[in-house]
């Protein structure tokens, strides 16, 4: 009798803790997510989590999440109206293979790639490093792809127009013309796109930040606004930039950007820099990228010095170290517009952005601010 007891105490046992994290994991409790599945998740290596991620979005397996929507969070910007300044930065979903499910999750608006023309493996692996005590990665991905045959028809297959979906393009790595590159990105991505990105500050394909110089930027802005142009639907154009120019490059990048009137700038890219990092030391020498918090203040320094160069003329979405809403509040005073997340979104879960739209429309509520757009540059002196 005991034993048949403990048989059934066992089943109830082991089939409540299924339900309880059924019910967790379907409801979206952000503190279980947060707590327990996204550390469970790192007993995968990154990349494979990564995968596993992408995998499971675009299959429509994400938490149920009850968007949450308020007026003091709502922007307008390019031409669009977003329920949140929050999106998902590119670099996640470089394929656009998970778009239309990752942005039921809370994000104002996602951005897909980066895109080359050509499929493209990328860099050899191991590629994509955790430093868990920087709440940090680096990654050295090099621009893998699956080029933009593949990504014109996911997008073709876009079903939540509402939805505001920026398109990020890169070049392949031996390619023999950048500029023809980009401009086949545009003619081919730019007909389904909402916006446009041009990336030319990744760390991880050779020669790429080059294009920043003022020898290549010029011309590659006439070549870009030129083809963009050429479409019927004529999407916002933006340029993503390094954190790691100095100050008379960024003052030319700027200069630039308003002589062509580029409806935006990105700001910023992961950094090359690997100052007061925490984590193990041979994490912290591996060649690639840095994004995360150490980047949080580099990326804001940026945002004012962009805010300030341009006099809030051009548009900027900021990006680096967002983990809260205290994090988007500091990037809009600095001069962004929006904010981007993906090391936070990596390390918090799929939960995370809702609970950040909450916070945001608290803290706005608390300090008194009817709209998000009041505080756009207002820590900037």
């Amino acid at each position: 009798m005991k034993e048949k007891r403990g048989r059934v105490m066992l089943k109830l046992l082991v089939g409540g803790s299924l339900a309880f994290t059924g019910i967790c994991l379907y409801s979206g409790n952000h503190m279980f997510y947060s707590n327990i599945v996204m550390p469970a998740s790192r007993l995968l290596d990154a990349e494979t989590s990564h995968k596993w991620c992408l995998k499971l979005a675009s299959l429509g397996i994400l938490p149920r999440v009850s968007q949450f929507k308020h007026d003091s969070i709502k922007t307008k910007l390019l031409g669009f109206e977003f329920d949140s300044p929050i999106g998902l930065a590119a670099g996640f979903d470089k394929d656009a293979e998970s778009f239309d499910s990752l942005a039921d999750l809370g994000f104002g608006f996602t951005e897909v790639g980066t895109i080359t023309p050509k499929p493209q493996f990328g860099n050899p692996k191991p590629r994509v490093f955790r430093l868990l005590e920087d709440k940090a990665i680096i990654n050295r991905y090099g621009f893998n792809s699956a080029g933009i045959d593949n990504a014109k028809r996911n997008l073709e297959n876009r079903k939540k127009r509402g939805k505001v979906v920026g398109v990020n393009l890169g070049v392949n790595k031996n390619s023999a013309n950048a500029l023809e590159d980009y401009e086949l990105g545009i003619k081919n991505l730019g007909p389904y796109a909402d916006y446009l990105v041009i990336n030319v500050s990744s760390p991880n394909t050779p020669g790429l930040r080059s294009l920043q110089t003022k020898k290549h930027f010029d011309s590659l802005l006439k070549a870009v606004t030129t083809e963009r142009n050429k479409l019927q639907n004529r999407p916002p154009l933006l340029v993503k930039i390094a954190p790691d120019l100095d100050g008379e490059e960024l003052k030319q990048i700027c200069k630039s950007a308003e002589s062509f009137a580029i409806d935006g700038l990105i700001v910023c890219n992961t950094t090359v820099s690997r100052e007061n990092l925490k984590s193990p030391k041979h994490l912290c020498e591996e060649v690639g990228g840095l994004s995360g918090s150490p980047l949080c203040e580099m990326s804001n320094k940026m945002i004012r010095d962009v805010y300030r160069l341009t006099q809030g003329r051009i548009p900027i979405i900021g990006v680096g170290g967002v983990f809260t809403a205290e994090d988007v509040v500091e990037k809009l005073r600095c001069g962004a517009s929006l904010v981007q997340v993906y090391t936070g979104f990596a390390y918090q879960g799929p939960t995370v952005v809702n609970e950040m739209n909450k916070e945001l429309a608290n803290l706005m509520q608390r300090e008194n601010i009817s709209n998000i757009s009041e505080i756009v540059g207002s820590g900037v002196n």
